[in-house]
C-alpha cells in the first residue's frame, strides 16, 4: 500500500514527508517528497513547549495544521488523491524522552490529522516500547535493514543518523535479528543551537563555523566524559541530554570546531560496542550537508563514510520514509521494535491508529 510518511526531527528545523509504497516488510517504491522548514514563530513556540514555558494545547494544534497543510502540498505536487494513500505516519514532535523513567511524550494530534486529511493515522509510535521496557529509539533500524536489503549492500554496515541527537544502526547480516541499533550521541542540535545563539543563524552553513575554528581538547574530554558512551546499548538520548557547558567560554568558530568534535567523537566511541567494524557507514540526516562534520567523521570512523545518496538512498526523505513504513507495521501488527534496537524483552508492536472517520483505536501491545 502507498503510505506517506512525516518527520519533525529534534534539531527543530522543519518537518519532511515523503510517500512510499511498501507492506511492512519489503519496499516496493518510494514515491516524491516535500520539506518545510519551520516558521520562526512556530519553531519557537514548540522550543518552549520543550523548555517547559509555553501553552500546549495551542503548539500542539498549530504543529498538526502544518503537517496537514505539508501532507496536501506533497499530494498535490505528486498528482495523487487523498484515496490513493492508505495511511499517514505521523510520530508528531518530541518534547521529552526520558525511558529510564518510563515517559516519552511527542507532541502532535493525530486524530484531528486524520480528520483534516481525510486519511488514516498512525501515530504514537514510542510509547508501548518505553512501557515494556524499552529505549523507544530509535525506530529506523527495521527500515534501514528493508533497504540494505533492497539495495543488496554487504554487511557489516552502519546507518548512521545526524538528526538533533545522532543514532547507529548496525546491520550484520539478512535477517533482523541481525541488527543493532542506540543513539550515539550528539548529532546537529548541540551545533545548531551554538551557531543560533552566537550568530542569529539557524545552522552552520557548510560548516563554515566550525572550519575556521579549533578544536578545545580540554572542552573536548569534558564532554566525553558523561557516562552515557560507557553504557552498554541499546540505549537512547534526550536531545537535552548534554549540558554544553564546556564550550561556553569559546569564541564562535571555536565552540562550533569543538561541537563537531564532539558528534564525530561520539560516533567512534560506538564502535567499541558494535559486534563487528562495518565495512562502511552511511550518513542520513541533516548533518550530511556540512562538510566540517563529514570530514571529522571520515577521520575518526577509519572506515568509508559517505552520504546516503552514494548507494542511491534519498538523506532527506528517509525518515519520513521510515514512519511511512512503520505505519504499514503497525497497522500489520508487526513488530516496530527488537531487543537489539531498543532493549525491549521481546519484539514488540507500537503505534495508536485513528481511522478517518472514527474513534482511534490502540494497535500497539
Amino acid at each position: 500500500m502507498w503510505a506517506l510518511g512525516m518527520m519533525s526531527g529534534t534539531s527543530l528545523d522543519g518537518v519532511d514527508a515523503a510517500l512510499i509504497e511498501t507492506d511492512g516488510v519489503s519496499i516496493a517504491a518510494t514515491g516524491p517528497w516535500r520539506t518545510a522548514p519551520y516558521p520562526a514563530d512556530l519553531r519557537a513556540r514548540l522550543l518552549a513547549v520543550i523548555e517547559g514555558r509555553g501553552a500546549r494545547d495551542e503548539a500542539e494544534q498549530a504543529l498538526t495544521r502544518f503537517h496537514a497543510d505539508l501532507a496536501e502540498a506533497l499530494l498535490a505536487e505528486a498528482g495523487r488523491s487523498r484515496g490513493e494513500i492508505a495511511l499517514v505516519g505521523f510520530p508528531g514532535h518530541t518534547v521529552r524522552h526520558e525511558p529510564a523513567a518510563g515517559r516519552t511524550d511527542q507532541m502532535g494530534d493525530g486524530a484531528a490529522l486524520a480528520r483534516s486529511l481525510g486519511i488514516d493515522v498512525v501515530n504514537d509510535f514510542r510509547s508501548y516500547d518505553v512501557a515494556a521496557g524499552g529505549q523507544g529509539a530509535p525506530l529506523a533500524p527495521l527500515f534501514h535493514a528493508a533497504l540494505a536489503r533492497r539495495s543488496g549492500l554487504v554487511p557489516p554496515l552502519a546507518v548512521l543518523n545526524l538528526g538533533g541527537v545522532a543514532n547507529v544502526t548496525w546491520i550484520g547480516g539478512p535477517v533482523d535479528e541481525d541488527l543493532l541499533a542506540f543513539d550515539t550521541g550528539p548529532g546537529c542540535a548541540l551545533i545548531d543551537d551554538w551557531v543560533l545563539g552566537r550568530t542569529g543563524a539557524a545552522f552552520d552553513r557548510d560548516g563554515g563555523l566550525a572550519r575556521a575554528g579549533t578544536v578545545d581538547r580540554a572542552a573536548l574530554d569534558a564532554l566525553m566524559a558523561h557516562p552515557y558512551f560507557d553504557a552498554t546499548p541499546p540505549k537512547s538520548l534526550d536531545r537535552n541530554a548534554f549540558d554544553p557547558a564546556p564550550v561556553r567560554g569559546l569564541a564562535a568558530q571555536d565552540g562550533a570546531a569543538t561541537l563537531v568534535a564532539f558528534t564525530a567523537e561520539a560516533a567512534h566511541r560506538a564502535l567499541a560496542h558494535l559486534p563487528a567494524p562495518p565495512r562502511r557507514w552511511l550518513v542520513t540526516g541533516g548533518g550530511r550537508h556540512n562538510p566540517a562534520i563529514m570530514a571529522a567523521l571520515a577521520s575518526r570512523l577509519g572506515a568509508l563514510c559517505d552520504p546516503v545518496e552514494s548507494v542511491g538512498w534519498n538523506g532527506d526523505a528517509l525518515e519520513a520514509q521510515a514512519f511511512g513504513f512503520l505505519a504499514v507495521r503497525s497497522l500489520r501488527r508487526l513488530p516496530l521494535s527488537l531487543p537489539r534496537t531498543t532493549g525491549v524483552p521481546r519484539p514488540v508492536r507500537g503505534g495508536v491508529h485513528h481511522p478517518a472517520q472514527a474513534v482511534a483505536t490502540p494497535r500497539g501491545g
